[in-house]
């Protein structure tokens, strides 16, 4: 749970960023007045404790998916406690910060995806809040919030990234990479990037209310295209240090730009979404959500 100083410092937030660190990015830099916020939820605990601190006027929040030391691998991260963290600790708005692989000849590595849609192709993953006695059944499009991914899109760019505005991620299980029949099965789906973790992060986002974006960091061409090595481990930790500087200045530049949470399709969606009677939850199942329903309980 969140402290009384903690709960007292959220109280007086505005607007939020929530950052979540995809591969190779472990930290953010430049943060000052930094609290550390060990949480837990009736998930359990999230991948990293998460720190709070101001950049320049902002403040924002930073969580590593993979942990501290890349420890937890992509099948086996707690999405549910990471986005539940999140939202207990304040934020308004997430973006998240992904390495991924291109499927298209047109988007090369070292450039910038802003993701518009995800097919869903993870297995074994806890993908929802609502699974014990409350059942809600959210809208998945548009996946991303458009107005957080056109202010993230102008933020790239203006960080000085090559930025793709749109494209489809498609997010296999892991933690291997595809064999070349599936690389090329997808790209007949006519998806535009590939990963492991975006989903269902951003299910979840959804369910929290939460106005959610993924920054896709091309770092390889998977394993379809003939004339550029397949991914490697090697190949993706060399592209990624070349966006280590990029990432904190789009963030940096997406600060100023945040949109108003009320104009994203996250904002209020559970109103419409809860089909169960709140008021005859059991106390085991209601404890489970009770931090998604301070809103939705009337």
């Amino acid at each position: 749970m969140v402290s009384d100083h903690q709960g007292a410092f959220r109280q007086t937030m505005t607007n939020v960023l929530a950052v979540i660190g995809g591969s190779g990015i472990y930290g953010f830099p430049g943060l000052s007045d930094v609290h550390t916020l060990d949480l837990q939820t009736p998930f359990g605990a999230p991948s990293s404790a998460v720190a709070l601190g101001r950049l320049g006027d902002s403040t924002v929040l930073f969580l590593a998916r993979h942990g501290d030391n890349h420890q937890i691998p992509p099948h086996q991260i707690n999405y549910r406690a990471n986005i539940c963290a999140l939202k207990l600790a304040g934020a308004t708005h997430v973006i998240s910060l992904s390495a991924v692989g291109s499927m298209r000849e047109n988007i090369h590595p070292t450039e910038v995806v802003i993701v518009s849609d995800y097919v869903d192709l993870t297995r074994t993953r806890a993908s929802t809040f609502f699974d014990s006695g409350a059942v809600a059944h959210v809208p998945m499009s548009p996946s991303n919030c458009p107005v957080l991914a056109r202010a993230a899109a102008n933020a790239a760019a203006t960080a000085g990234a090559r930025v793709h505005e749109r494209g489809t991620y498609v997010c296999i299980e892991g933690p291997q990479f595809s064999t070349r029949a599936e690389s090329l099965v997808y790209r007949s789906w006519g998806v535009d990037v590939i990963g492991m973790t975006a989903m269902p992060e951003a299910k979840l986002a959804r369910e929290a209310e939460l106005p959610y974006c993924t920054v896709a960091f091309v770092t390889d061409y998977d394993c379809w295209h003939e004339s550029e090595a397949a991914v490697s481990v090697d190949v993706v930790l060399s592209t990624l240090k070349k966006n280590a500087e990029l990432a904190p200045r789009i963030v940096q530049t997406l600060l100023g730009m945040l949109p108003d949470r009320m104009t994203s399709p996250a904002f209020g969606t559970l109103r419409s979404s809860i089909v169960t009677d709140l008021s005859r939850l059991d106390d085991t199942a209601l404890s489970r959500i009770e931090w998604l329903l301070d809103t939705h309980r009337k």
